[in-house]
């Protein structure tokens, strides 16, 4: 898999000697990551500095003092802010079954300790990889909207027709203008939106929908 650039990965682990480790692993195969000590320190950082348009995952223990990791996901969960954060949780055998219905619940997947140090950078590049995936979605679907406001109230009428696959002589009849109007609010639906033809412009509006 090719690495995913500009990538971080963040470890929420009381244990500093886990940390080390991990953050060792994670540097001798070119990774970046930040460590926290706590939930509620990661947190504070999330709220004061997201980081919305660079792929990321984050390492997170399960079982902590203050608040643990599974509180941190539901408050994740809660917030929307797993989108493209993908969890990967670290935990031990008694705390599976916990970890098993957190991927149910949206965890990207779990590690359990003691971890194999290629398994588990394994699958955090799949999660940098998700994450940069799910980036570029929320760009392509913001671009479309943009391209959509740039419409005037009658272009995005020809548009939603021309969508609905009609031609050009029922949509000037339903609008009540000629033809040529139609081809005129056509073609600057077509430049605006970045599109050659009525299916690439369906399929546009279908994907970033």
């Amino acid at each position: 898999m090719e690495p995913v650039s500009d990538a971080t990965v963040y470890i929420v682990d009381d244990d500093a000697g886990v940390r080390d480790a991990l953050a060792w692993l994670l540097r001798s195969r070119r990774l970046p990551s930040e460590s926290f000590a706590s939930a509620e320190a990661f947190d504070a950082m999330l709220q004061s500095h997201p980081p919305r348009h660079q792929p990321c995952c984050l390492l997170l223990d399960m079982r902590m003092p203050g608040m643990s990791g599974l509180a941190l996901f539901d408050l994740l969960a809660q917030r929307g802010d797993l989108g493209t954060l993908p969890v990967i949780f670290l935990t031990g055998h008694a705390d599976v079954p916990t970890a098993v219905d957190t991927v149910k619940r949206g965890a990207f997947d779990f590690c359990e300790k003691p971890f194999s140090d290629n398994a588990l950078v394994d699958r955090i590049e799949q999660a940098l990889a998700e994450s940069a995936r799910r980036l570029a979605q929320l760009r392509e679907r913001s671009d479309l909207q943009l391209r959509l406001r740039e419409l005037t109230e009658r272009e995005r009428d020809v548009l939603d027709r021309v969508v609905a696959g009609m031609p050009n002589k029922l949509i000037a009849d339903q609008l009540e203008i000629s033809v040529r109007t139609v081809e005129v609010h056509r073609a600057r639906v077509f430049d605006k939106m970045q599109v050659k033809s009525a299916v690439e412009l369906a399929n546009l509006l279908r994907v970033g929908g």
